[in-house]
Protein backbone atom coordinates (compact mmCIF):
# COMPACT_ATOMS: atom_id res chain seq x y z
CA UNK A 1 0.00 0.00 0.00
CA UNK A 2 1.80 3.40 -0.60
CA UNK A 3 2.09 5.84 1.78
CA UNK A 4 -0.36 9.14 1.91
CA UNK A 5 3.42 11.04 2.24
CA UNK A 6 3.77 9.44 -1.43
CA UNK A 7 1.06 11.14 -3.02
CA UNK A 8 1.37 14.62 -1.65
CA UNK A 9 2.54 17.29 -3.56
CA UNK A 10 4.90 20.05 -2.15
CA UNK A 11 2.39 22.52 -2.18
CA UNK A 12 0.13 19.98 -0.40
CA UNK A 13 2.94 19.25 2.15
CA UNK A 14 3.42 22.82 2.71
CA UNK A 15 -0.45 23.51 3.60
CA UNK A 16 -0.10 20.28 5.98
CA UNK A 17 2.98 22.48 7.53
CA UNK A 18 0.72 25.92 8.10
CA UNK A 19 -2.17 23.67 9.23
CA UNK A 20 -0.27 22.28 11.82
CA UNK A 21 1.67 25.27 12.94
CA UNK A 22 -1.52 27.10 13.06
CA UNK A 23 -3.14 24.68 15.29
CA UNK A 24 0.33 24.57 17.45
CA UNK A 25 0.12 28.59 17.70
CA UNK A 26 -3.40 28.57 19.01
CA UNK A 27 -2.41 25.91 21.57
CA UNK A 28 0.16 27.69 22.65
CA UNK A 29 -2.36 30.87 22.40
CA UNK A 30 -4.93 29.13 25.15
CA UNK A 31 -2.05 27.90 27.32
CA UNK A 32 -1.29 32.02 27.90
CA UNK A 33 -4.50 32.12 28.66
CA UNK A 34 -5.17 29.57 31.14
CA UNK A 35 -1.29 31.18 31.99
CA UNK A 36 -2.85 34.72 33.30
CA UNK A 37 -5.50 32.94 35.57
CA UNK A 38 -2.53 31.92 37.65
CA UNK A 39 0.21 35.09 36.79
CA UNK A 40 0.26 36.40 40.21
CA UNK A 41 1.62 33.36 41.50
CA UNK A 42 4.04 33.11 38.73
CA UNK A 43 5.58 36.40 38.90
CA UNK A 44 6.19 35.29 42.90
CA UNK A 45 7.82 32.34 41.84
CA UNK A 46 9.84 33.59 39.33
CA UNK A 47 10.81 36.28 41.77
CA UNK A 48 11.66 33.45 44.77
CA UNK A 49 15.13 32.44 43.78
CA UNK A 50 16.37 36.61 44.25
CA UNK A 51 14.67 36.53 47.52
CA UNK A 52 11.35 37.98 46.55
CA UNK A 53 10.09 40.74 43.92
CA UNK A 54 11.04 43.17 46.92
CA UNK A 55 14.72 42.85 45.87
CA UNK A 56 13.86 43.33 41.90
CA UNK A 57 13.31 47.10 40.78
CA UNK A 58 11.05 47.98 37.81
CA UNK A 59 12.43 50.95 36.08
CA UNK A 60 10.96 51.72 32.85
CA UNK A 61 7.14 52.12 31.94
CA UNK A 62 6.53 48.76 30.19
CA UNK A 63 8.48 46.92 31.67
CA UNK A 64 5.68 44.92 34.19
CA UNK A 65 3.92 44.38 31.58
CA UNK A 66 6.68 42.82 29.32
CA UNK A 67 7.71 40.99 32.28
CA UNK A 68 3.85 39.48 32.36
CA UNK A 69 3.70 38.31 29.09
CA UNK A 70 7.37 36.46 29.07
CA UNK A 71 6.20 34.56 31.64
CA UNK A 72 3.23 34.00 31.09
CA UNK A 73 4.37 32.79 27.36
CA UNK A 74 6.48 30.62 28.99
CA UNK A 75 4.16 28.80 30.94
CA UNK A 76 1.81 28.12 28.16
CA UNK A 77 4.30 26.99 26.11
CA UNK A 78 4.97 24.42 29.20
CA UNK A 79 1.53 23.75 29.11
CA UNK A 80 0.71 23.49 25.38
CA UNK A 81 3.77 21.44 25.26
CA UNK A 82 2.10 17.88 24.51
CA UNK A 83 0.05 19.44 21.94
CA UNK A 84 2.68 21.32 20.05
CA UNK A 85 4.62 17.31 20.06
CA UNK A 86 1.38 15.64 18.87
CA UNK A 87 1.29 18.14 15.82
CA UNK A 88 4.65 17.33 14.67
CA UNK A 89 3.80 13.81 15.10
CA UNK A 90 0.30 14.04 13.02
CA UNK A 91 2.71 16.58 10.51
CA UNK A 92 5.15 13.47 10.14
CA UNK A 93 3.02 10.08 10.74
CA UNK A 94 1.72 9.77 6.88
CA UNK A 95 5.57 8.81 5.85
CA UNK A 96 5.53 6.42 9.12
CA UNK A 97 4.50 3.15 9.46
CA UNK A 98 1.99 1.98 11.94
CA UNK A 99 4.78 0.80 14.20
CA UNK A 100 6.62 3.66 13.87
CA UNK A 101 3.58 6.15 14.51
CA UNK A 102 3.52 4.05 18.03
CA UNK A 103 6.46 4.49 19.27
CA UNK A 104 6.21 8.17 18.44
CA UNK A 105 3.18 9.01 19.93
CA UNK A 106 4.70 7.37 23.14
CA UNK A 107 7.31 9.63 23.08
CA UNK A 108 5.38 12.52 23.19
CA UNK A 109 4.59 12.09 27.37
CA UNK A 110 8.55 11.38 27.67
CA UNK A 111 9.25 14.34 26.14
CA UNK A 112 6.98 16.40 28.04
CA UNK A 113 8.45 15.05 31.40
CA UNK A 114 11.92 15.52 29.69
CA UNK A 115 11.25 19.61 29.31
CA UNK A 116 9.38 19.60 32.83
CA UNK A 117 12.29 17.96 34.18
CA UNK A 118 15.05 20.00 32.62
CA UNK A 119 12.76 23.02 33.82
CA UNK A 120 12.59 22.16 37.42
CA UNK A 121 16.48 21.20 37.44
CA UNK A 122 17.02 24.80 35.78
CA UNK A 123 15.14 26.41 38.69
CA UNK A 124 16.06 24.10 41.99
CA UNK A 125 19.66 23.63 41.50
CA UNK A 126 20.59 25.95 38.66
CA UNK A 127 19.56 29.54 39.93
CA UNK A 128 20.36 29.04 43.51
CA UNK A 129 23.97 27.89 42.62
CA UNK A 130 24.22 30.91 40.22
CA UNK A 131 22.55 34.15 41.70
CA UNK A 132 24.23 34.03 44.64
CA UNK A 133 27.62 34.10 42.58
CA UNK A 134 26.40 36.72 40.27
CA UNK A 135 24.97 38.54 43.13
CA UNK A 136 27.79 39.16 45.88
CA UNK A 137 30.23 38.91 43.49
CA UNK A 138 32.72 41.71 44.30
CA UNK A 139 31.94 45.46 43.03
CA UNK A 140 28.69 47.88 43.90
CA UNK A 141 26.04 46.23 45.38
CA UNK A 142 23.41 44.44 42.48
CA UNK A 143 19.74 45.87 42.01
CA UNK A 144 18.31 43.59 39.66
CA UNK A 145 15.85 45.30 37.24
CA UNK A 146 12.60 42.70 36.97
CA UNK A 147 12.75 42.68 33.13
CA UNK A 148 16.97 41.63 33.17
CA UNK A 149 15.93 39.17 35.76
CA UNK A 150 13.10 37.02 34.12
CA UNK A 151 15.11 37.32 30.64
CA UNK A 152 17.59 36.03 31.90
CA UNK A 153 15.34 32.92 34.49
CA UNK A 154 13.42 32.04 31.90
CA UNK A 155 15.71 31.66 29.14
CA UNK A 156 17.95 29.60 31.69
CA UNK A 157 14.63 27.67 32.27
CA UNK A 158 13.66 27.15 28.63
CA UNK A 159 17.24 26.21 27.09
CA UNK A 160 18.20 23.92 29.99
CA UNK A 161 14.67 21.95 29.22
CA UNK A 162 15.53 21.79 26.06
CA UNK A 163 18.77 19.74 26.36
CA UNK A 164 16.98 17.05 28.79
CA UNK A 165 15.14 16.34 25.74
CA UNK A 166 19.15 14.79 24.67
CA UNK A 167 18.01 11.30 25.15
CA UNK A 168 14.52 10.87 23.63
CA UNK A 169 16.07 12.59 20.47
CA UNK A 170 19.39 10.08 20.38
CA UNK A 171 16.54 7.57 20.67
CA UNK A 172 14.54 8.85 17.65
CA UNK A 173 17.83 9.35 15.56
CA UNK A 174 18.97 5.96 16.28
CA UNK A 175 15.48 4.21 15.62
CA UNK A 176 15.70 6.06 12.04
CA UNK A 177 18.87 4.45 11.48
CA UNK A 178 20.91 7.89 11.80
CA UNK A 179 23.29 7.11 14.24
CA UNK A 180 24.12 3.89 16.42
CA UNK A 181 25.27 2.93 20.34
CA UNK A 182 28.35 1.69 19.46
CA UNK A 183 29.19 4.97 17.60
CA UNK A 184 27.75 6.90 20.32
CA UNK A 185 30.15 5.19 23.02
CA UNK A 186 33.35 5.20 20.64
CA UNK A 187 32.65 9.29 20.35
CA UNK A 188 31.85 9.56 24.07
CA UNK A 189 35.33 11.99 24.27
CA UNK A 190 33.81 14.61 21.49
CA UNK A 191 30.60 14.19 23.31
CA UNK A 192 32.19 15.62 26.47
CA UNK A 193 33.87 18.18 25.23
CA UNK A 194 30.68 19.68 23.16
CA UNK A 195 28.69 19.33 26.50
CA UNK A 196 31.25 21.27 27.57
CA UNK A 197 31.23 24.04 24.93
CA UNK A 198 26.89 23.32 26.06
CA UNK A 199 27.61 23.99 29.46
CA UNK A 200 29.75 27.35 29.15
CA UNK A 201 27.23 29.04 26.57
CA UNK A 202 23.98 28.21 28.35
CA UNK A 203 26.18 28.52 32.66
CA UNK A 204 24.48 32.16 33.40
CA UNK A 205 28.06 32.20 35.75
CA UNK A 206 31.89 31.73 34.07
CA UNK A 207 32.66 29.96 37.03
CA UNK A 208 33.84 26.18 36.76
CA UNK A 209 31.64 24.63 39.62
CA UNK A 210 28.47 26.25 38.29
CA UNK A 211 29.58 24.56 34.92
CA UNK A 212 30.06 21.18 36.30
CA UNK A 213 26.23 21.33 37.94
CA UNK A 214 25.45 21.41 34.25
CA UNK A 215 27.82 18.76 32.51
CA UNK A 216 27.09 16.46 34.86
CA UNK A 217 23.49 16.16 34.26
CA UNK A 218 23.89 16.35 30.71
CA UNK A 219 26.59 13.84 30.34
CA UNK A 220 24.43 11.34 31.63
CA UNK A 221 21.91 11.96 30.20
CA UNK A 222 24.13 11.59 26.93
CA UNK A 223 24.33 8.09 28.79
CA UNK A 224 21.02 7.52 29.02
CA UNK A 225 20.50 8.56 25.37
CA UNK A 226 23.42 5.40 24.42
CA UNK A 227 21.07 3.30 26.62
CA UNK A 228 17.91 3.73 24.57
CA UNK A 229 19.85 4.00 21.40
CA UNK A 230 20.60 0.60 21.92
CA UNK A 231 17.38 -0.62 22.69
CA UNK A 232 15.69 1.32 19.71
CA UNK A 233 18.03 -0.83 17.76
CA UNK A 234 17.10 -3.86 19.40
CA UNK A 235 14.00 -3.49 18.56
CA UNK A 236 14.45 -2.38 15.42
Amino acid sequence: MVEKSHELTVWEHLNELRKRLLYALISVVLGVVVSVVFADSLLVLIARPIGGLDNLLSIQVTENLSVYFRITLLSGFIIALPFILIQLLLFVSPGLKKTERVWILRAVPIATILFLAGAIFAYLVMLPAALPFLVDFPGPEVLPKWKDYVNFVTSLIFWIGLSFETPLLMFVLAKLGIIDAKGLVKQWRIAFILIAVIAAVATPTPDPINMAILMAPLFLLYLLGILLAALAQRKK
